[in-house]
């Protein structure tokens, strides 16, 4: 069982980690603290396998906090999800050795892919002393099935392509139903589609709170680069 210790202020997204965790096999949550301080004393005291670590916090942030995990040498892994997309933190969370870094807002599908490589190479790792060269390509260096160019069971590759042709047309934000409009098939089906492109990172899933009413998401292209995306439907 892989113990889990969350960092995160905000009791609402504590709570949502907590659901999440909860709903996966192998993990189990070992307790949510709310500052770096907090984080450092339970560490010391407590054995645990892997930290979900914010880096906006009260005090010493989440990237403060993983340069000190790292200077003590404390036997831990960290995976970063915060809301701070700005390209020098991520690379700083990951120069520091972080396992993986989600943005928020997410997912729990995003949410689970990560927890389950995670759980991979730690299942690797811990299950013999001397590791094959085949093992760490599959495994411990998390190698990407969709790299082949192989779309995932149930999408098509013409309607991937319309799909793409609509998205590159627009210059900002756009949400499912925009697309949905657009291509001419429901908002299920868009949604399949728009979370595959997620996933090869050429959208990034934004939350825009507006003035009234409910919270919208919205989706944004971060890579035109149709290179990209023919490897996946030629």
């Amino acid at each position: 069982m892989i113990k889990i210790l969350v960092v995160e202020d905000d009791p609402m997204v504590g709570k949502l980690h907590d659901v999440y965790i909860n709903q996966l096999e192998g993990f189990k949550l070992a307790n949510i603290v709310r500052t770096s301080d907090e984080a450092i004393k339970y560490l010391e005291e407590k054995q645990v396998d892997l930290v979900i670590l914010d880096i906006y916090m009260p005090g010493k942030d989440g990237l403060d906090l993983l340069k000190e995990i790292r200077t003590k040498r404390l036997d831990v892994d960290v995976i970063m999800i915060s809301a701070a997309n700005d390209r020098d933190r991520i690379l700083a969370a990951l120069r520091l050795g972080a396992f993986d870094y989600i943005i928020k807002p997410f997912e729990f599908e995003r949410f689970s892919t990560s927890l389950n490589n995670y759980k991979q190479r730690f299942t690797l790792i811990n299950k013999d002393s001397v590791i094959k060269q085949d093992e760490l390509d599959s495994s411990l260096l998390n190698r990407n099935k969709n790299a082949t160019g192989k779309i995932p069971k149930g999408l098509e590759k013409t309607t991937l392509y319309n799909v793409w042709q609509e998205i590159i047309k627009i210059d900002g934000t756009f949400t499912t139903e925009e697309i949905s409009s657009l291509v001419g098939i429901s908002r299920v089906s868009i949604r399949k589609y728009l979370e595959f492109l997620k996933s090869v990172n050429v959208l990034h899933l934004e939350l825009n709170r507006g003035c009234v009413g409910r919270p919208v998401y919205k989706y944004k292209c971060i890579n035109r680069n149709a290179n990209i995306i023919n490897a996946y439907v030629e």
